[in-house]
């Protein structure tokens, strides 16, 4: 895994992914990408396309339906859908990395059984339901509990900005909550919480500002029983299990991150040398040319180290900081890369047809999501020692 890092050169059952990948998402996300922005619709063709490709399926064994492949192959198709279109990149992560890999990597074998081959096949999708009101990087705010009762758990509480969570084909909701109290702190366990469920409710999607044909809910669950057995993990290692997905995840995102910051290049260098002004193209005037070249460096700085965090996390390694040093570049690398884009193209960048100017609305979530840029550099001073 650590050998192409130093060459620059992917393998080639890696390099043979990422260009069946990038392939799709130019003639089958591309298309279709505005319209549903345009019309915050969830992308339902583009994700059956995603399944039948095995997408969802990559890091996970072939017993549970996967393909058999690893997290880093995750990584290059994340890469190249967020090219050109976000929402259908984090649809992608979110259902791997926050839906399935929690029931792979803490679920019983009956669970793993029940709930994978369907999650690694994409015809369903899971969610996991985290952050609330006034918890999310804080777990001492986590306000929703479940209480055993009868063999149950009676859950009651709600989450918010929960990814994939209200889709015709969302099939269960993973939730933390307060189970009890440890020597005077709460007790966070996780419930896999079917969507089925009697008291469950996703909430009507929000209005935001990008990533507007990803699937976003807030939660509501009221009285909702759900068998004893559908604990995932330890009780009271819910958070702490978390965590560990979290770190893998923001691998993920800073790969959904690069991906996003090199569309902005790969447009900008196409725009550049076609459009015309004072009789030559704007690519030639320098101060272009130098903007463009900092983006295309920015690109690569995270890309190489989404790598590097990768190649620690496949070979057992401990990748804590680096996969935080990794989602930060990586977010920075595209907002800033969105921002120039939408300079270079000018007018034009304003204009919500262009997939610049849905980078430049869809970026700045990549500064927030599964850990604001302030968290990384708190946990990056923490794996310091400082």
């Amino acid at each position: 895994m650590t050998d192409f890092l130093a060459t620059g050169a992917l393998p080639d059952d890696y390099r043979d992914l990422a260009m069946s990948v990038r392939e799709f998402a130019r003639a089958v996300v591309a298309p279709v990408s505005a319209e549903h922005d345009a019309t915050c619709s969830f992308p339902y063709e583009v994700v059956a396309g995603m399944a039948e490709m095995g997408l969802f399926g990559l890091p996970f064994p072939e017993e549970y339906g996967g393909m058999g492949g690893d997290y880093f192959a995750l990584c290059l198709a994340l890469e190249e859908l967020a090219k050109v279109d976000q929402s259908v990149a984090i649809t992608l992560e979110a259902g791997v990395s926050l839906g399935a890999m929690p029931i792979y990597r803490f679920g019983t074998e009956a669970q793993k059984r029940r709930w994978l081959p369907q999650l690694t096949a994409g015809h369903a999708l899971a969610a996991f339901g985290l952050t609330e009101p006034g918890a999310g990087s804080d777990a001492g705010g986590t306000r929703t509990t479940a209480t055993l009762d009868g063999g149950e758990w009676l859950i009651n509480g709600s989450k918010q900005f929960i990814t994939n969570s209200g889709t015709d084909i969302t099939r269960l909701v993973t939730v933390t909550a307060v189970t009890g109290t440890t020597g005077g702190k709460k007790e966070i366990s996780t419930i896999l919480v079917p969507t089925d469920t009697p008291g469950f409710v996703a909430e009507p999607a929000y209005s935001k500002v990008g990533w507007n044909a990803s699937d976003t809910h807030p939660l509501s669950f009221t009285d909702v029983r759900v068998p004893a057995e559908n604990l995932l993990g330890e009780r009271g290692r819910g958070y702490a299990n978390f965590l560990r997905i979290l770190d893998e995840g923001r691998i993920a995102i800073a790969a959904l991150a690069v991906g996003a910051a090199q569309g902005c290049v790969d447009e900008s260098v196409r725009y550049a040398g076609e459009r015309d002004a004072f009789g030559k193209p704007i690519g030639r005037n320098q101060a272009i040319a130098f903007k463009i070249a900092r983006m295309e460096a920015r690109a690569h700085t995270a890309r190489t180290a989404y790598y590097d965090a990768a190649a620690l996390m496949l070979a057992g390694k401990p990748f804590k900081k680096q996969a935080s040093i990794a989602k930060m570049v990586a977010g920075e690398a595209a907002m800033d890369n969105a921002r120039d884009a939408t300079q270079i193209f000018g007018g034009y960048g304003f204009m919500n047809e262009y997939t610049v100017a849905r980078h430049y609305r869809d970026s700045k979530i990549l500064e927030v999501g599964e850990g604001t840029t302030e968290v990384q550099l708190l946990l990056i001073a923490r794996e310091l020692g400082l």
